[in-house]
């Protein structure tokens, strides 16, 4: 599976046209992406109105939707969080530790436009679309 992050649906709903959006068009079925429950709300958090927020909730409905925290994952985010720090490598947002942590237990590879996961990517195992 390809998990998108926040920080390219952000950028393919306001119809930026970049590389990860380009990716992210590119997928050849809309079965093989999904949309982490965080992500969904990073993405739904700003939008402009109530009518817009439910425009982008019906195009969220056609991907796979899973709950991305859970008592493991938070267990294994805080260990990769001293992990990376213990690095000298601190991660700006706790959200990014967990998506990618998530995606690190799950198989999955991960689709973003955020330098928070090259740590993870170099550190870690995480492997990027």
């Amino acid at each position: 599976m390809i998990f998108v992050d926040s920080s390219v649906w952000i950028d393919f709903f306001n119809k930026v046209d970049n590389e990860e959006t380009r990716k992210l068009r590119n997928i050849r079925s809309i079965e093989d992406i999904l949309v982490g429950d965080f992500v969904m709300y990073e993405v739904l958090r700003g939008a402009r109105s109530d009518i817009h927020a439910r425009r982008l909730e019906k195009e969220f409905r056609y991907f796979r939707i899973e709950p991305i925290l859970g008592p493991e994952i938070a267990i294994r985010s805080a260990a990769n969080y001293r992990d990376l720090r213990s690095r000298g490598v601190t991660i700006r947002k706790d959200a990014d530790v967990v998506i990618g942590t998530y995606c690190i237990l799950h198989g999955h590879v991960l689709l973003h436009r955020d330098r928070d996961f090259s740590p993870m990517v170099k550190y870690l195992g995480l492997i990027e679309f």
